[in-house]
């Protein structure tokens, strides 16, 4: 069902055109809430991993071209369409893939429903940088993370530039929010690893560490690194051996090099 939109105002697409992240997510109503995925690419990674799709925005060029096999396998989703000048108002910027999807938010899983079969978990406490957190996601996908736990203070990973700089691995990896993430990963008999720089801090290579069975990576805010609370009660305090009196690395950094190397090794 394809419709021309040739007015800025039109009530269906008010999802793509003005409602904020946070209406979006509709945290009051749970089970109604939106995220919105960008390009052809990601829409069809969150397709192939069962989110439900509510809308389409696109140019009226990719009906016929990039967007054609998803229009195509979504009969009954409306799509809309204009000139790509109109477009540009109605979201205030020129569409960056020229398709839009708006998707149905997911329920949550449970912190134990993550762990059950899990070696390898990362923990974000306080990522509150977008791409910082789509880096992350796109990492933890590469390179073997079982899934993810953030504290509720985190960015949300289904906001829209952490969705594209994922490239969708955000609908790969499984992820929950929860209060105090770190102390219920050793609840569920992970060790955990604080990321930081202390006097005790042991290096990341450490022989110790590649023979834990289970470990929940621990990492830190961009700005201020973890709590001092949460390092003291680590099982593991790990920092990065690092040249050139440089101290530190960019939270998204410093997981893929975490994530390389606390690896569990392929049989």
């Amino acid at each position: 069902m394809i419709f021309e939109i040739d007015n800025i105002s039109a009530p269906e697409v008010k999802v793509f055109a003005s409602l904020t992240e946070a209406q979006l997510r509709n945290d009051l109503h749970p089970g109604k809430g939106l995220f919105i995925a960008e390009s052809p690419k990601v829409i069809r990674v969150a397709l192939q991993a069962g989110f439900e799709p509510v809308s389409l925005l696109c140019e009226r060029r990719h009906i016929t071209g990039d967007a054609a096999d998803i229009i195509t396998s979504l009969p009954d989703i409306p799509v809309y369409t204009g000139q790509r000048e109109v477009l540009a108002s109605l979201t205030g910027y020129t569409l960056t893939r020229g398709v839009l999807c708006a998707f149905r938010r997911p329920q949550l899983p449970d912190v134990n429903g993550i762990c059950s079969n899990a070696r390898r978990i990362a923990v974000l406490q306080g990522v509150c940088d977008t791409t910082n957190i789509g880096a992350i996601f796109r990492s933890a996908a590469a390179l073997g993370i079982d899934g993810i736990i953030l504290s509720d203070d985190c960015c949300d990973p289904l906001n829209r530039r952490a969705v594209r700089v994922s490239m969708g691995t955000v609908f790969l990896v499984p992820w929950t929010k929860t209060t105090n993430p770190s102390a219920k990963l050793k609840e569920a008999g992970f060790k955990t690893i604080a990321m930081a720089l202390r006097n005790n801090s042991i290096d990341l290579d450490s022989p110790a560490l590649a023979a834990e069975p289970r470990l929940a990576i621990i990492m830190g805010t961009e700005g201020d690194g973890l709590p001092d609370h949460i390092i003291d009660t680590a099982d593991y305090v790990v920092k990065i051996p690092m040249s050139h009196n440089v101290d530190s690395l960019n939270v998204a950094a410093a997981s893929a090099v975490a994530f390389w190397q606390l690896r569990v090794p392929s049989k």
